[in-house]
């Protein structure tokens, strides 16, 4: 008799956006100068274990909530102009390490590990930032 050792996992996923404008220092090229984007950005997280009473791994609800906190800070905003930009472009690859950063602080009483945050400018590209 064999015995199914397999292990699974559920992952969720969440999308938002928020509207920020921002010059890329040092680019050389139009976008050094002064524009704005409407940024996507998804988080994605993980877990091993469902919510015994509702069956569901965490809300929905509270994941998007905790994301929306995060980036509330960054809406209409020039984001060269706050702290965490100061030093660094407020590239979408730096944007994503940013959000993940803060997310994953913002979620860490949940029974969720998160597993990536992207950010994009437009619908045909993305960073997505994850660490090991």
């Amino acid at each position: 008799m064999t015995t199914d050792t397999r292990k699974g996992r559920w992952r969720l996923t969440v999308t938002e956006a928020f509207c920020a404008s921002h010059c890329l220092r040092g680019y050389e090229g139009p976008c050094e100068n002064l524009h704005g984007h409407n940024f996507g950005v998804e988080a994605v997280v993980e877990g091993e274990r469902l919510d015994p009473k509702v069956e569901y791994l965490v809300d929905f609800k509270v994941l998007r909530g905790r994301l929306r906190q995060i980036l509330g800070e960054l809406d209409h905003r020039h984001l060269n102009d706050l702290p965490a930009f100061s030093l660094e472009n407020p590239s979408s690859e730096n944007l994503a390490r940013h959000i993940y950063r803060r997310l994953e602080a913002a979620i860490a009483d949940e029974p969720v590990q998160l597993v990536s945050v992207s950010v994009s400018e437009k619908d045909a590209s993305k960073a997505t930032y994850l660490e090991y």
